[in-house]
């Protein structure tokens, strides 16, 4: 079994559909650049130039075919690329490496909502990450029916496609994980907030975590 190894650079971003994360990922780059901070962006799948023809694969609205347990390993495969080629080599460099969806959105779309058992997906993250966890997670929270809104104004993908059932039940996963591990995951709830507070609330956690 890989070893764990937790990295305060390695910032995630999570949530339920349309709860803000794009949005706050560049904003809270650009403030720790105000910072003097080397900052890069990224995202799962999709974060390398295999991860993005994976990240095709697994969004295409028209491709239904996608049988579960080749969804679930077509994302890991994603991220152990992603891993070893983009985030590691920033963390070693001492940049602070901003990923919108990492390990927890993996438990609550195949725990959550595809129903896999919650042990398999602990270890194929910790496989597929080289044991990699971030020692902070931002939650961002949104009610159904305001984030797919959101999330649906121009297109959808196959996992904004799913039923209102399947995405309460990510949302309640999600729930859990932070109440499971509170120091690490921060839950902001965007259901009824303005970009720019939000945005204050992320920098507040930033600032209590880095620079108090």
């Amino acid at each position: 079994m890989v070893k764990k190894s937790y990295s305060g650079n390695f910032i995630t971003f999570e949530g339920p559909e349309g709860g803000g994360k794009s949005t706050q990922i560049h904003r809270l780059s650009e403030y720790l650049k105000s910072k003097g901070k080397q900052v890069l962006v990224t995202r799962e799948p999709g974060g390398t130039k295999l991860g993005g023809e994976i990240r095709g694969m697994i969004l295409s609205p028209y491709d239904i075919s996608i049988g579960d347990r080749t969804e679930l390993l077509l994302f890991q495969a994603d991220r152990a690329q992603h891993i070893k080629e983009i985030v590691m080599p920033a963390l070693k460099k001492g940049t602070f490496v901003l990923c919108d969806r990492f390990i927890d959105s993996t438990v609550a779309y195949q725990v959550g909502g595809r129903g896999f058992s919650r042990d398999l997906i602990d270890y194929l993250n910790n496989f597929s990450a080289y044991g990699l966890v971030p020692e902070l997670t931002i939650l961002l929270d949104v009610d159904y029916e305001i984030g797919i809104k959101r999330a649906t104004k121009i297109a959808t993908d196959r996992f904004e496609n799913e039923s209102s059932a399947f995405h309460a039940l990510i949302r309640n996963t999600y729930l859990e994980i932070q109440k499971s591990e509170p120091d690490r995951i921060k839950l902001i709830n965007t259901t009824n907030s303005t970009v720019s507070f939000v945005s204050e609330q992320v920098q507040k956690v930033i600032n209590d975590k880095y620079f108090a």
